[in-house]
């Protein structure tokens, strides 16, 4: 029960961020009664719900209700759910079965991303995105209190490990804190891993300054703590903690925190054998619960005093608050077991439902194999009197066939003679291409690797005769003259260390090239792959060149599922294009011709769905490609890049992979405008994930 009490005052914190006073209160009310429009409505109705959340429930469903009311009829989808989700909250520890039907609701609605678009009052500097997973995140800790409260431990900490996955993805540190709390004390109170606790309660503790908890919230962690040390046997640091987790709620009259460590002090001093002191802070519990009027609490402390007295040998005192702590228990127990057997009336109801479903089901299908069997033996018995009617053409019919039969292998022999000539000529046609094909490779392998070589070996003749003339110029004294040629052999050592290296990136070009594919096919979300590779690309050539700078542009399509490809290759080829996309608007800033019209590159990575085929299409702002080499730009070798700076291999590799997913790569440009390249591939019904 200390878990419910910490848990609802902590929410509070966290959902009710500015809660009015009473003048404001009044303020509301009166507005409520002039209240323009029902969307005016509507946001008054969530501002009283949440004022009473924790001064009368009664009046907060009142509230909360009627503004989910006008949300539904405004289709204002995403506050329906912050509302339903708070009057599920508070329903977790007295309604089950509404609560989960409400959860349900809200679950269905944060689950769905379209629900965003229907965002609507978002505080400043929240998105629609953040404010829908947020929302998401709180009914998944709602779900957990309701599992916890229904004994199901394994999925309330399931569900606590969701809600801090959210908080983290949208930096909610509210929701991570309150997630990590309530982790820590399931691990100690239910799972009784100490560690474990104390790990996830450090980890709320650091939440702390960046939430919008107050003081009071620290006592909840440092009550934990303090738990958590007593049942490790520190007590100097678990009397320490307790100490400082009473003094925080003192400080901020949070009087069911004050009334919490109390009862833990209580029994801290009752495991150390202070009873006195034990009996001092049980008697500091109750009158506190009695001000809060909390049952749960109030019986808690009969209890710790029950325990104090018999402690102390004073049997009549401890009996007599030990019938009042039975009888207070026995009441709220038969409570919680009518609303626990509720809902598992609720469950067991639909599992019912299921089950009467099922049966009809069997039933029909049943019948429906007793009319086909019936139905095949009247088919059975036509075709046997068809069968019968007909024996007696079958010889005359054996004979015909029989010659037929003969006329077929006959053609049977000249058409197998046939296909085996052809196929032999097309082999022969197959290896005529290859061999053109090759010759055509080689001449361009030749060709480009010709005249690095070329450069390496003119430059090691050169450095040849320089290296003479310097030891000619050695033998004279002549060190002026040797230093001189020395840096001349230095520099042309560079221009073969160039010029080699440039080799060795055709070769490896030519290797990656030729080589086969050996990656497997897997279920790939194309947006998530695309939006990686611009981002890769970018920051790879920030980080080779500081001064370069380029606007960055995405269209996803949110409904294109996942579909079947090689991942690494076909984010090659996009890496490829975005890559040749960059060094296009570079290329074109750089040039200074546009710059008094101020431009501003541009590079846009953009995928669609139409019908059967997914397109991710590659834009720049650059010059385009010249109509004469349009053609080219796929054949191994062809680059429109300065000599030196392009294998010419990229986009030939690029078309090779996606030829080989069954798609088509295309290319669309404008002379000094623009240039889209456009990766059409199939996504089949069977290859949708």
């Amino acid at each position: 029960m200390k878990l419910k009490i910490f848990i609802l005052l902590f929410l509070l914190q966290a959902i009710v961020k500015a809660q009015p006073r009473q003048d404001e209160l009044d303020s509301l009310h009166q507005a409520l009664m002039n209240a323009p429009n029902d969307t005016v409505r509507m946001d008054l109705f969530s501002h009283l719900g949440f004022y009473y959340y924790s001064k009368n429930g009664d009046s907060s469903h009142f509230y909360l209700e009627r503004g989910i009311s006008i949300a539904q009829n405004l289709n204002l989808k995403l506050f329906e759910a912050n509302l339903s989700g708070a009057r599920a909250y508070l329903l977790a520890w007295n309604n089950y079965p509404k609560a989960f039907e409400l959860l349900l609701q809200t679950l269905k609605i944060a689950e769905d991303p379209r629900s965003e678009k229907t965002a609507w009052n978002l505080p400043p500097g929240r998105t629609a995105h953040a404010e829908r997973l947020g929302t998401l995140g709180f009914a998944y800790f709602s779900l957990a209190q309701l599992y916890g409260n229904t004994g199901n431990t394994e999925m309330q900490v399931s569900n606590l490990l969701k809600t801090a996955h959210t908080a983290e993805s949208i930096g909610d540190s509210a929701l991570n804190l309150l997630a990590n709390l309530n982790l820590g004390n399931v691990y100690q109170t239910n799972l009784k891993k100490l560690d474990s606790a104390l790990y996830y309660e450090q980890k709320a503790l650091g939440f702390f300054p960046n939430s919008q908890g107050s003081e009071s919230d620290i006592g909840w962690v440092y009550n934990t703590i303090g738990t958590i040390y007593q049942e490790k046997g520190n007590f100097y640091e678990a009397r320490d903690v307790f100490r400082k987790g009473l003094n925080y709620m003192q400080q901020q009259n949070n009087l069911a925190g004050v009334g919490g460590i109390c009862l833990a002090l209580s029994n801290f001093y009752k495991v150390i054998n202070e009873p006195d002191s034990s009996l001092l802070y049980a008697y500091s519990a109750l009158e506190t619960y009695k001000k809060f009027k909390d049952l749960n609490g109030i019986a808690n402390a009969y209890s710790s005093l029950s325990s104090a007295y018999a402690e102390q040998k004073k049997g009549d005192s401890a009996f007599s608050y030990l019938k009042l702590a039975t009888a207070l228990h026995d009441s709220l127990n038969n409570a919680e077991r009518k609303n626990l057997l509720t809902y598992q009336n609720v469950s067991f109801g639909e599992q019912m439902r299921l089950k009467n479903l099922g049966d009809e089901k069997i039933q029909t299908q049943n019948k429906i194999r007793a009319y086909a069997m019936l139905a095949g033996i009247a088919v059975f018995m036509t075709i046997a009197f068809l069968l019968y009617r007909n024996a007696h053409h079958r010889k005359k019919a054996n004979l015909i066939l029989q010659k037929q039969k003969e006329e077929i292998a006959t053609q049977k022999e000249s058409v197998e003679k046939t296909l085996h000539d052809l196929k032999a000529a097309q082999s022969q046609l197959i290896q005529s291409e290859k061999m053109a094909s090759l010759g055509e490779l080689t001449a361009g392998i030749a060709h480009e690797i010709q005249n690095p070589l070329n450069f390496v070996n003119n430059f090691s003749e050169v450095n040849k005769e320089l290296l003479a003339e310097m030891n000619d110029e050695i033998k004279k004294g002549n060190l002026a003259e040797v230093k001189a040629i020395a840096i001349d052999v230095i520099a042309n050592e560079e221009k073969i260390s160039h010029h080699g290296k440039r080799a060795d990136a055709i070769v490896k070009g030519m290797l990656q090239h030729s080589r086969s594919s050996s990656g497997v096919k897997e279920p790939t979300n194309i947006n998530a792959l695309a939006d990686e590779y611009l981002r890769l690309a970018y920051h790879g050539l920030k980080a080779k060149d500081k001064s370069f700078n380029a606007k960055l542009e995405t269209g996803f399509d949110n409904s294109i599922q996942k579909i079947n490809v090689v991942p690494q290759d076909i984010g090659r080829v996009i890496l490829n294009l975005i890559t040749n996309a960059f060094y296009a608007v570079n290329e074109k800033k750089k040039s200074g011709e546009l710059s008094a019209a101020g431009y501003e590159p541009l590079v846009s990575v953009k995928t669609k769905k139409l019908n059967d085929t997914i397109e991710i299409s590659v834009e720049d702002n650059g010059n385009g490609i010249p109509e004469p080499i349009k053609e080219k730009i796929f054949q191994p070798f062809f680059t429109t890049k300065p000599t030196g700076q392009g294998t010419g291999l990229g986009l030939s590799l690029s078309y090779d992979i996606v030829k080989a997913h069954g798609g088509e790569l295309k290319v669309e440009t404008k002379e000094g405008e623009d240039t889209v390249f456009v990766i059409q591939l199939p996504a089949k019904k069977d290859d949708l994930r």
